[in-house]
């Protein structure tokens, strides 16, 4: 099964696309959707639809794990987080992609085994579940990879479950 990960913002989103079958984890594709700065907030959503649009287009997952808003200290970047995280989900569901959401402590808990984690624990993790052969970078990319391979860990279990 093919899943887009998706770590929701305004400048940078990224994205990582993990194939797995269950047992394995396989790296296709990751990096990031950037929008200016210094100009107009919907010019910049229209942005980031087409760009997931594009990559939607040229992978066809059928799903995408999505990080859920979190409670931030800074109200203005939480609205833009939030205000992106809606094109992204907008442009998920006009793609017929099924979607799955997330908390951060989700993420770490499935990638870690730690839900309090910091990001270079996660990148390395991450690095390891998919043999990469660097930390992958920027920090948006991984946590992407991580809500990818977040989601394959809890497809599985569900599974076993059944």
């Amino acid at each position: 099964m093919l899943v887009l990960g998706l770590d929701p913002g305004l400048a940078i989103t990224g994205y990582g696309l993990v194939e797995g079958d269950g047992q394995h984890l396989c790296p296709i594709a990751y990096g990031v959707l950037r929008t200016p700065a210094g100009i107009a907030i919907a010019d910049r959503l229209v942005m980031l639809h087409d760009a997931l649009a594009d990559l939607l287009a040229e992978y066809r997952p059928p799903v995408a794990a999505v990080e859920e808003l979190f409670f931030a200290t800074n109200a203005r970047t939480a609205i833009m987080v939030g205000e992106a995280r809606g094109v992204v989900l907008l442009t998920l569901a006009q793609a017929g992609v099924r979607i799955a959401e997330y908390t951060p402590l989700q993420v770490k808990q499935a990638v870690t085994g730690y839900g309090q984690a910091d990001k270079l624990q996660v990148q390395q993790m991450v690095r390891l579940l998919l043999n990469l052969a660097e930390l992958p970078k920027p920090d948006d990319a991984a946590d992407a990879l991580a809500l990818s391979i977040c989601h394959h860990n809890s497809s599985r279990m569900a599974q076993l479950l059944e």
